[in-house]
């Protein structure tokens, strides 16, 4: 049973398109036992990179290495906390590396790793598509709502139990 079937998609579907859902199905068909989602690594990934944060500051990263101040001063609204964890969860990862220089204070570096240096050509691609897109998924979303509003029967009170 395929994961996706073609009579799902968009019509007409691209050659690329068509491509990358072979692929897919191929991935999965890999999977005799059928997919544990606990261990899926794609969802095992996408939480990480997709999360509020882990973009902002891998982009950060991509030109130079960074101390944690000037990351702080770079990611807008990010909290010393919220940094400080996200860049513990990167270097678990090993999508970064932090460099600890023998200075009074020690000075102490972030930058991508290998690793790291590597998400950025597929992360770059869904960039470039989502401000492409951007405009066009607003106005599904403004369209949806509307519709949902007009359509959604009324919330009825839940019985009280006494």
């Amino acid at each position: 049973m395929p994961w996706l079937p073609e009579a799902h998609l968009p019509a007409p579907a691209t050659p690329e398109t068509l491509e990358a859902l072979a692929a897919t199905q191929a991935w999965m068909r890999e999977r005799p036992e059928g997919l544990d989602l606990g261990q899926c690594p794609v969802r095992d990934v996408l939480d990480h990179i997709g999360d509020k944060w882990t973009t902002l500051i891998l982009l950060t990263l991509a030109p130079a290495p960074l101390r944690f101040g000037a990351l702080q001063r770079a990611v807008p609204d990010i909290s010393k906390r919220m940094l400080a964890q996200t860049l513990r969860s990167l270097e678990r990862d090993g999508l970064l590396t932090r460099h600890v220089f023998p200075t009074k204070p020690p000075s102490v570096e972030y930058r991508l790793s290998a690793l790291g240096q590597s998400v950025m050509t597929p992360l770059s691609h869904l960039l470039h598509w989502a401000e492409q897109h951007h405009g066009s998924i607003r106005s599904a979303r403004e369209r949806y709502d509307g519709e949902a509003l007009e359509t959604r029967p009324p919330v009825m009170e839940e019985a009280r139990v006494a």
